[in-house]
């Protein structure tokens, strides 16, 4: 069969197959036309989750009429020229427009700045209308009608009309977060509206509009930089997780992504911190140059690759693990709010603040009509007696106080131990408020980094095998794991060539215990090939030293001297990572004098 040239609509809709997917898609690719436009307000309306409309409006700079002929065919941008070193811009092929109008019905209106009328094109399953004048205001409209129509087996692929619509709005906010300073209005009549205002330079403001005001009180700025690469953004608290990693946001010279290599550093950065199956929040914004990263790998620039992917890895796990223990034992306010939902009546009906000049004075004496002996009885209770011999309650309070707890709760943030209850939970005392504290789960924590600390004080203790293993590998394996002996040796894994395809493990972490070396090799084989990193060995040790740490911790029902339970106190307060234990679960719970008070009315 003879080589011929396919037409041109038939290329357009396979580009069309790769760039566009699904609704979401192409408003994507019409959002990042704005703002590459320089719009600051964005609104998107959408019917039929997108596949009937998709309608983007923004006050850009818009186009004249030769621009817009231009526009719909392909290749066709002012973005860049002739390098794809150099790509500062959202969009850069030039392929979106004419994709979406070889699949769909395609409606472009743009006015310059300036210019004494607009300019309109249309393009419907390939088909380009000739560009005529039409009114409009400064900016562009782009309205996208019938998405698939002239490829109607793509819609069997389509979800339903809320899913699509929920991709969209995903999508909206993830734009919306790497963008602050835009003021983005999602609206139709398949969705609620959704506006978000510009902040301006504050993007913490725009990602509590995103995630919620509760990111705001549990959030932990981020800012390194390590050879001319920059990461900002905003981590969570540990134990401020979800039940998925749809609250991860990436960004990378502005351009948000959903890159494995930047997820995968997420994940190794809380790793021993966030319980299995939950996932931490995190908003991060990788900067540097565009000449040291590609963003042309992936059809719909969703994935980018990294000249040096272990320098980036290696900066978002320092950064975000530098700003966990700078935080120190920091634990989510979320603790403090369950425990306020929990002490609440199922009514939950708003009540007037308690004022004690409008009460009567024995409410509850009077409420059950009280005799005249066990009226003298409460009034002994609530009221302190003139009898000379009573002693002062005030006083017996002070000294019960100073007894129980000695040194002043002012100046640590853990406050002074107040009570033990069930022989698990220590209570203390704050300026503020009061804190509950599990012991067992906390005195886990400070024992596991103890043990950590070993890992970088020197050479762990290794054992001997008494016949050298011997692990056949890829000969590039091989000089991989040569190159990092060093570091394995550090951590008591000792190996040395043997022949070209072939290494010989000769002693082991003791920490391990009886284990397959081989498989253990190959896993550090794979692993450094990936990251050009040995990490995974240091993980593997780090899960041993979390397990004997949960056995040589305080136990539950041990009963604790106040000095035994402020010096936990104290020692949580200087310990990184104490306000969750190993397994990811919060190791205290805070609750504000002004929460307390809340639950008695009294404010």
């Amino acid at each position: 069969m003879p080589v011929k040239q396919l037409p041109e609509t038939l290329i357009n809709q396979i580009a069309a197959g790769e760039v566009i997917e699904r609704p979401a898609s192409a408003a994507k690719e019409l959002i990042e036309n704005a703002i590459d436009a320089g719009a600051t307000r964005i609104e998107i309306a959408t019917a039929g989750g997108g596949k009937s409309l998709v309608r983007i409006t923004d006050n850009g700079c818009g186009m004249d009429a030769a621009d817009l002929d231009l526009a719909v065919r392909r290749h066709c941008t002012s973005k860049i020229s002739d390098t794809l070193d150099d790509i500062r811009t959202l969009g850069f092929r030039g392929e979106a427009l004419p994709s979406i109008g070889s699949v769909a019905k395609l409606t472009i209106t743009s006015r310059r700045q300036g210019d004494p009328e607009g300019a309109q094109v249309t393009v419907a399953g390939g088909r380009m209308s000739s560009v005529r004048p039409a009114a409009a205001n400064t900016g562009t409209v782009v309205e996208v009608r019938d998405l698939f129509f002239a490829t109607p087996a793509r819609l069997k692929f389509l979800k339903s009309e809320r899913a699509e619509a929920a991709a969209i709005t995903e999508m909206v906010k993830r734009m919306a977060i790497a963008f602050p300073s835009v003021r983005f209005v999602l609206s139709g009549p398949d969705r609620s509206t959704l506006e978000l205002s510009a902040t301006g330079d504050d993007q913490l403001a725009r990602i509590a509009q995103i995630l919620g005001p509760e990111f705001r009180d549990n959030a932990i700025q981020i800012d390194a930089e390590r050879a001319d690469v920059s990461l900002t953004g905003f981590a969570g608290v540990p134990t401020f997780n979800r039940g998925n990693s749809a609250h991860q946001y990436a960004f990378v010279n502005g351009r948000p992504v959903q890159d494995k290599l930047i997820l995968s550093a997420i994940r190794g950065a809380y790793a021993e911190t966030v319980p299995s199956g939950r996932y931490p929040v995190a908003v991060l914004s990788i900067h540097l140059d565009p000449a040291f990263v590609d963003v042309n790998v992936h059809p719909a620039k969703a994935d980018v690759r990294f000249r040096d992917p272990g320098l980036v890895r290696g900066l978002i796990v320092g950064a975000i693990r530098e700003a966990l223990v700078r935080e120190g034992s920091r634990a989510s306010t979320t603790g403090g709010h369950g425990l306020m939902r929990a002490f609440r009546t199922g009514t939950d009906q708003p009540r007037a603040p308690w004022q004690a000049d409008q009460s009567p004075s024995r409410p509850l004496a009077e409420a059950r009509g009280f005799s005249e002996g066990q009226q003298a009885a409460f009034d002994s209770l609530t009221v302190p007696s003139g009898r000379t011999d009573a002693p002062d309650q005030s006083e017996a309070i002070s000294r019960a106080e100073n007894t129980v707890s000695p040194i002043s709760f002012a100046n640590h943030r853990l406050g002074a131990a107040r009570a033990q209850l069930h022989e698990n939970y220590i209570v203390s005392q704050t300026d503020d408020g009061l804190v509950i504290v599990d012991q067992h789960a906390a005195h886990e924590r400070l024992v596991f980094e103890e043990m950590r600390k070993a890992l970088d004080t020197g050479r762990l203790a290794s054992q001997s095998l008494l016949i050298p293993e011997i692990v056949d590998l890829a000969e590039e394996d091989c000089d991989r794991l040569m190159a990092h002996a060093r570091d394995l040796d550090r951590f008591g894994l000792a190996i040395e060539r043997f022949g070209p395809g072939a290494v010989a493990v000769r002693e082991t972490p003791a920490m391990l215990g009886e284990i397959d070396a081989g498989l253990l090799v190959r896993d550090l084989a794979d692993e450094i090939a990936e990251w050009n990193t040995a990490g995974g060995l240091r993980s593997k040790l780090e899960n041993v030293a979390a397990t004997m740490a949960c056995h040589g911790s305080v136990r539950s029902g041990r009963r604790l001297r106040p000095e035994e339970m402020n010096a936990l106190l104290r020692q949580m307060e200087s310990t990184p990572g104490s306000g969750q234990c190993n397994h990811g679960r919060p190791t205290y719970i805070e609750l504000k004098l002004s929460d307390i008070e809340r639950l008695f009315g009294r404010s």
